[in-house]
């Protein structure tokens, strides 16, 4: 199991840093390809289409590949579109190959997911949280090293590291064996435990609020985290006074103790409880934007910047394994229901914040990014009450053939 949790986490590496390759290259790829700003965000919306495609196919190629053949799969076709973007073909190409990008790190972050969700079964929230934290480190890595690549002169050696690794971890799925893992994390994935793949499940009505809610909590949280990360310079030269590089080096004061806060939130998850940690982390974290937003001190934004950032590390990976564990059954269609909600939520947030800082200025934008925080206290307690009212086990759905209940494993 070990050894598979390792693997996963060099995945989730790999995929951190392609989240990040085009966005931390994009001033020098644009000026190389004689584009505008506009058309460098095409092609990072392409990714993401991509991304979302890749994320919502991942419960049917499971059931039809199988588990380690959608993650080759997945790693393949990140491998190959990164390798087309190191031989920089022509622009209408390039955006021609990014959604092969998205899709090959929107699959591998799903269906890995899932395989921790179903198959471990001792420090789950642990698990989690150690693959958020290679995801993390990848997201640090690789702007330190495009920037270093920048200085050089060779900026376009971003991608072949990508594929390097991407094509390293693809190797690896191929070749390595997990013992008595293997049998599982090859065969393909069932819409239930100990149900034939080929039998259609539906989710339950009674399923249909927290997941709802769910959804809504994973967009909210991830498009107020991405337009927080981005726009958090902008806000405190505003409002702070802070000069560029210590306003950009805040970037690192969050991402650097996200990824420390992520060593710790599996193991305090684990035995706090999934709604306790959720609901202490997203109280924490909105009273942090909260003091940000009444601060004008530059130290003290500081400080209020890093405990955000110790106080969300954990939530993305918990989040995932509280709604999965009160759905359960729908470990593959559930996760990537709540993974494609936060890619919207991560397109569309960050481009209306971009729009309220022109409009309304920074003091207005951050208390609005502290109201959708706020807003997702609210949907905790719906989820809970949801939960609640259906005894804490909801049914997971019906079959198509027989249009029976389903009320979890084994039923």
């Amino acid at each position: 199991m070990q050894r598979l949790i390792w693997l996963g986490c060099l995945s989730y590496m790999v995929i951190g840093m392609a989240h990040v390759v085009a966005g931390a290259v994009l001033v020098p790829l644009i000026g190389a390809y004689g584009v505008e700003y506009g058309d460098g965000g095409q092609f990072i919306m392409n990714q993401f289409l991509g991304f979302l495609a890749g994320v919502l196919a991942a419960p049917y190629v499971t059931r039809r590949l199988g588990r380690r053949a959608s993650l080759i799969l997945a790693l393949g076709c990140l491998t190959a579109a990164e390798a087309a973007y190191s031989l920089l073909p022509p622009w209408g190409w390039l955006l021609a190959i990014a959604p092969l990008a998205g899709v090959g790190f929107g699959m591998t972050e799903a269906v890995l997911g899932a395989i921790i969700i179903e198959f471990v079964t001792d420090g789950k929230a642990s698990a989690m949280a150690k693959l958020e934290t290679f995801f993390g480190v990848g997201a640090l890595v690789m702007p330190a090293l495009a920037g270093l690549l920048i200085r050089l002169e060779v900026w376009q050696m971003a991608f072949p590291v990508v594929t390097a690794l991407s094509g390293i971890a693809m190797l690896l799925w191929m070749t390595m064996t997990f013992g008595k893992m293997d049998a599982l994390i090859a065969g393909r994935a069932s819409a239930a435990p100990g149900r034939p793949a080929a039998e259609r499940v539906r989710y339950a009505p009674a399923a249909w609020p927290l997941l709802a809610a769910g959804m809504l909590y994973f967009a909210l949280y991830v498009g107020m985290e991405m337009s927080y990360s981005n726009y958090l310079p902008a806000i405190l030269l505003e409002r702070t006074g802070m000069d560029e590089a210590a306003a950009s080096a805040s970037l690192s004061v969050f991402w650097g103790l996200m990824v420390v806060g992520r060593l710790f939130a599996g193991r305090i998850a684990d035995r706090s409880g999934y709604f306790r940690y959720l609901l202490a982390s997203t109280a924490g974290g909105t009273g942090m934007l909260i003091l940000l937003a009444l601060t004008g001190s530059a130290a003290l934004s500081l400080i209020w910047v890093g405990l955000a950032g110790l106080l969300w590390s954990g939530v993305f990976a918990v989040a995932l394994l509280y709604v999965n564990e009160r759905i359960p059954g729908m470990t593959e269609r559930t996760t990537s229901l709540l993974i494609a909600s936060g890619g919207i939520g991560s397109a569309l947030l960050p481009r209306a914040t971009g729009r309220l800082m022109d409009r309304l200025g920074a003091d207005v934008t951050l208390w609005l990014i502290a109201s959708a925080a706020a807003m997702l206290i609210v949907l905790l307690g719906f989820m809970a009450l949801s939960d609640r009212m259906n005894s804490g086990r909801l049914p997971i759905g019906r079959t198509a053939e027989s249009g029976r209940h389903l009320s979890g494993p084994g039923a």
